[in-house]
């Protein structure tokens, strides 16, 4: 017998829009989303006693000894699938995953971000993100041919892909999800569709919402959409800046002050926020940043930042702090700039999040900013020389710098944090002396 509204609310939109499956949608532990099929009669045992699966091949979960795991479906994360035929419909809900003794798997990257939410709301605190992503359309998943060649914010004909832009928005819209902008990017063929601000857990399920639906309206448009980080050796590439802000439990911005002696309408909580942001960057940056063409995008000459600094016109920075409304206490935040769209959103939320916390925690001091762009092409030798720390240059380095963090351990528990080094090492060492076309095979076809 079910007693929650919500579970109750699920069950009687199944009847009534004739849903015939839902999807049991989760992540394995590098972001890439997993399923199965429950049929409507499962569900109320579901939402009670979760659905057994074998979890020794989801990438990052248990070994064959220790497969057994719990699906548990959030019936708030409900929605029917507007891109599946409304007959004999098909919806889905996103799960947190437990063990047989009932207790959240430390593997489930959901239940990482939930931790520090719940963190973050003992401290007084709301995390609020929202993240701008950007893709590419190709021709197809075999190779890297444009549609267009369009560039920033273009309204011609060479925007050849504004269909499938508004069939995207119109799905995300048809399943909860508000988009603020949609516009052509820099790159040929490349795209930027900006979902509306929420809370993090909120907006991670939001993004890997987002990611499906973008490749969904692609292929049914016979086209193919990557996030892979670069996958154009001459145009720019793929990022996922995360505008971000802390509320307190009343609903202000506690980011806000418009007494700030420095004139970004910065508090003492922000600043020290954006200070562990900066301190913690090459420890986290692996998280960001997953894969060895990730580091192809983070390189000098481009908007993609490699110095660790913050600005408010500077665009090249680590943080920026947007100042299109700056009297605006709704508006104020801070914007990270080297995360790209193959992190597993999940992870990326909550390592940003656990880093400006300890920012706050030990009272860090913020740097001056760095409001006058370093010069084009200065490289990350010349950045050094000059006092200017710098991003990891590489995947490898990388792990090694996240292999030695503490805060990236307590953050991410000890079995994903210690996945990703050994995963992410064999990766690097595989990678040493591999071709090009290999790695964007490769990714084209993961990412």
């Amino acid at each position: 017998m079910v007693h929650n509204p919500e579970q109750d609310f699920v069950l009687k939109t199944v009847e009534s829009r004739d849903v015939h499956f839902v999807r049991f949608w989760f992540t394995d532990v590098l972001g890439t989303m997993k399923s199965f099929a429950v049929v409507p009669g499962e569900l109320e045992s579901a939402f009670e006693d979760g659905m057994g699966f074998d979890a020794s091949c989801i990438e990052g979960f248990s070994p064959a000894q220790e497969s057994d795991m719990l699906a548990f479906p959030d019936p708030s994360t409900f929605q029917v699938l507007p891109w599946r035929p409304q007959a004999n419909a098909v919806a889905r809900m996103i799960c947190g995953i437990f063990t047989p003794e009932g207790d959240p798997y430390e593997g489930d990257p959901r239940h990482v971000l939930e931790r520090m939410v719940r963190k973050a709301a003992d401290a007084g605190y709301s995390f609020i993100v929202g993240p701008e992503l950007e893709y590419f359309y190709f021709k197809d998943a075999h190779g890297t041919e444009v549609l267009d060649h369009g560039s920033y914010f273009d309204l011609t004909s060479l925007d050849s892909a504004s269909d499938l832009r508004r069939d995207t928005v119109l799905t995300l819209e048809k399943m909860g999800i508000p988009v603020e902008y949609s516009h052509h990017e820099k790159g040929p063929s490349q795209h930027e569709i900006d979902l509306r601000y929420a809370d993090a857990l909120s907006m991670a399920d939001a993004v890997m919402t987002y990611k499906q639906v973008v490749k969904e309206i692609a292929m049914k448009h016979g086209v193919y959409a990557s996030f892979m980080p670069k996958p154009l050796a001459d145009a720019p590439g793929n990022g996922m800046h995360v505008h971000q802000s802390l509320m307190d439990l009343d609903g202000n911005n506690v980011f806000f002050d418009a007494d700030d002696p420095s004139g970004y309408n910065l508090s003492a909580t922000a600043k020290s926020y954006i200070a562990g942001l900066l301190k913690y960057a090459p420890e986290y940056t692996l998280v960001m940043n997953q894969y060895v063409n990730s580091y192809k995008r983070l390189r000098p000459g481009g908007e993609a930042p490699t110095c660790i600094s913050w600005g408010a016109r500077n665009r090249s920075t680590l943080v920026r702090i947007p100042g299109y409304r700056p009297d605006s206490e709704s508006a104020c935040r801070v914007e990270l700039r080297s995360p790209d769209p193959a992190a597993n959103p999940y992870l990326a939320f909550a390592v940003m999040l656990a880093a400006g916390l300890a920012g706050i925690e030990e009272g860090l001091e913020l740097m001056p900013a760095a409001d006058e762009a370093a010069p084009l092409g200065c490289s990350r030798h010349e950045h050094r020389a000059r006092g200017v720390e710098t991003l990891p240059e590489s995947l490898g380095e990388a792990v090694e710098l996240f292999a030695k963090s503490r805060l990236m351990r307590e953050t991410l528990g000890e079995h994903i944090h210690d996945y990703l080094v050994r995963t992410k090492r064999a990766e690097w060492e595989a990678y040493q002396g591999i071709v090009t076309p290999w790695e964007l095979e490769r990714n084209l076809a993961v990412l």
